[in-house]
């Protein structure tokens, strides 16, 4: 009987409500002009980026072209999540259908794992360009530089689409209500019936292999930096040095961070408000101030925006 009526259940479920900021309900059209406000920002911010990367000759080098796919990918990243908040937001309709909610889950995902990867990349840049800057122009070729690119791309897609695969095999026969503002996989596990043990393990092990080995390399980078920016024997080489590093140390530092908390805690630490708020800073809060950390902290590109501008 049990069964049947699980059965019956699985079969019902093909759409689930996103409750997002429900439980504020007197704030929703102040969130929705505050979030409106931001992916504008977002977008604005990361599009300057990427159009004084692309027309500046000045800028035509390693760091500034993956700065250039980096604001690309926030782009991308803010517009998997933020138009669907903004559109429950404004008309109070929460309802996501299945394929909507794997789409959109494996989108962030997707997009998530290329900015962890990516961020690495960029920590090898800074390593190459001050660790060993005689031999950077070889190093770091247009070529090499489009292969490390493309790898970030194309690496994480398989994953994910197999990830999201697994999660949504899974039988949801109870509260079709995820407690977030966009289809992630800890709310989504909430809902699901049965053991999801596996679905967990699997979750842990890509987040070690997508969020926390790069973290590791970044960290590894970082320490050779440092270690050869102290030998450096003047103090303008040594201020110059760690100014062209402090923008990616403060993004990673942003991203990581709330990203490592997300995905590699026990599950039984989990709390809805709290992985909203997580959710909240790595997904709109790191894209929004992208832009204004790599301009207003670095002189060649606030140079290439004073040209840009009238």
């Amino acid at each position: 009987m049990e069964k049947k009526t699980a059965e019956v259940n699985l079969t019902l479920m093909t759409e689930f409500i996103l409750l997002g900021f429900s439980d504020i309900p007197n704030l929703q059209m102040f969130l929705f002009v505050i979030f409106f406000f931001v992916y504008v920002i977002i977008l604005m911010g990361n599009g300057i980026i990427v159009l004084i990367t692309k027309t500046d000759q000045a800028l035509q080098t390693p760091m500034y072209f993956f700065l250039s796919n980096f604001s690309f990918l926030e782009i991308c990243f803010v517009s998997a999540t933020l138009p669907r908040m903004l559109t429950n937001l404004w008309t109070q309709k929460r309802n996501i259908s299945l394929f909507a909610c794997a789409t959109q889950m494996c989108f962030v995902l997707m997009l998530g794992n290329i900015e962890c990867l990516l961020l690495t990349v960029m920590a090898y840049d800074r390593y190459v360009a001050i660790c060993d800057p005689l031999h950077y122009p070889l190093i770091m070729n247009h070529k090499v530089c489009v292969q490390l690119v493309t790898a970030c791309w194309i690496t994480g897609v398989p994953v994910e689409i197999g990830q999201t695969c697994q999660i949504f095999s899974l039988p949801f026969c109870g509260s079709s209500q995820i407690n977030h503002f966009f289809c992630d996989i800890p709310p989504l596990l909430k809902l699901a019936c049965g053991d999801t043990f596996l679905n967990e393990m699997l979750v842990f092990t890509v987040a070690v292999l997508f969020v926390m080995i790069p973290f590791l390399l970044i960290l590894g980078s970082y320490s050779k930096i440092i270690s050869t920016i102290l030998r450096l024997p003047s103090a303008t080489g040594r201020t110059k040095a760690f100014s062209t590093c402090s923008s990616h140390v403060i993004v990673v530092a942003m991203f990581f961070g709330s990203a490592v908390i997300t995905y590699l805690r026990p599950k039984s630490k989990h709390s809805s408000r709290t992985d909203k708020f997580l959710s909240l800073f790595y997904t709109i809060v790191t894209p929004m101030f992208n832009p204004m950390i790599y301009t207003l902290r670095n002189k060649d590109a606030m140079m290439a925006l004073r040209k840009l501008l009238p």
